[in-house]
C-alpha cells in the first residue's frame, strides 16, 4: 500500500496523541509506548520517520512530565536507553505486515516484554551503580526482576495498541469508504 501523506499524518497525530495520554494517565501507570512504536513500525513506510516520531512524541511526553512537575521526566542514563528500546520495538513493528488484532494482540504481548526485560536489564547494569539499589550479583539481578513485576501490567498496553491500531484502521477505512469514484 502506498503511504499517503493523510495516512502519514494520521500515524503521527495518534503518536502523538498517545503520547500526551501518557502523561494524563501517568497516576494510573498505563503508557502506551508499545503502541507508538508498534504503529510506527507498522505504519509509517519512511523508516526514518517511523523511528523519529515515536521517540520524538516519547521525548515531548517526558517534557510534559518535567514541566508539569508530574513526575520527573528526565533523570538518567537509562532512560536513553528506555528511548533505544523504543527503536528496537519500532524495528520489531516493522515486521507486523498483515494488521490485524490477534497479531496486533501477539506483537504487543511480544513487545511488552521485550521492553521489560531490556529495561530492567538496562536499570540493574547502569542505573544501579548509581542508586545502589540491587547488590551487583545474579541474585541482585533476580530482585531487581522480582521488585519490577508490578510494573509489568502497565507495559502490557494491549488496550492502547488495539485503541491505535483501531483507530487508524477504522478513519483509513471511513475515508477510503467514502471516496468518490470518477470515471
Amino acid at each position: 500500500m502506498k503511504q499517503t501523506r493523510v495516512n502519514f499524518l494520521l500515524a503521527a497525530i495518534l503518536i502523538f496523541a498517545a503520547a500526551i495520554s501518557r502523561v494524563i494517565l501517568y497516576p494510573n501507570n498505563y503508557s502506551p509506548i508499545i503502541g507508538m512504536a508498534l504503529l510506527g513500525g507498522a505504519i509509517i513506510k519512511d523508516k526514518r520517520f517511523a523511528f523519529v516520531l515515536p521517540i520524538f512524541a516519547m521525548f515531548v511526553s517526558d517534557v510534559m512530565f518535567e514541566a508539569s512537575g508530574i513526575a520527573k521526566g528526565f533523570w538518567g542514563w537509562g532512560q536513553l536507553v528506555g528511548y533505544a528500546i523504543l527503536a528496537v520495538i519500532t524495528v520489531f513493528g516493522f515486521n507486523l505486515k498483515k494488521v490485524n488484532a490477534v497479531n496486533v494482540i501477539g506483537f504487543s504481548l511480544v513487545s511488552s516484554s521485550i521492553f521489560f526485560v531490556l529495561s530492567n536489564l538496562s536499570f540493574f547494569l547502569i542505573d544501579n551503580k548509581i542508586y545502589h539499589t540491587y547488590s551487583n550479583s545474579l541474585d541482585g539481578l533476580k530482585n531487581c526482576f522480582i521488585q519490577a513485576l508490578p510494573f509489568f501490567k502497565a507495559h502490557i498496553d494491549l488496550a492502547f495498541s488495539l485503541i491505535l491500531f483501531g483507530t487508524y484502521y477504522i478513519i483509513t477505512t471511513y475515508a477510503t469508504a467514502n471516496k468518490r469514484v470518477t470515471v
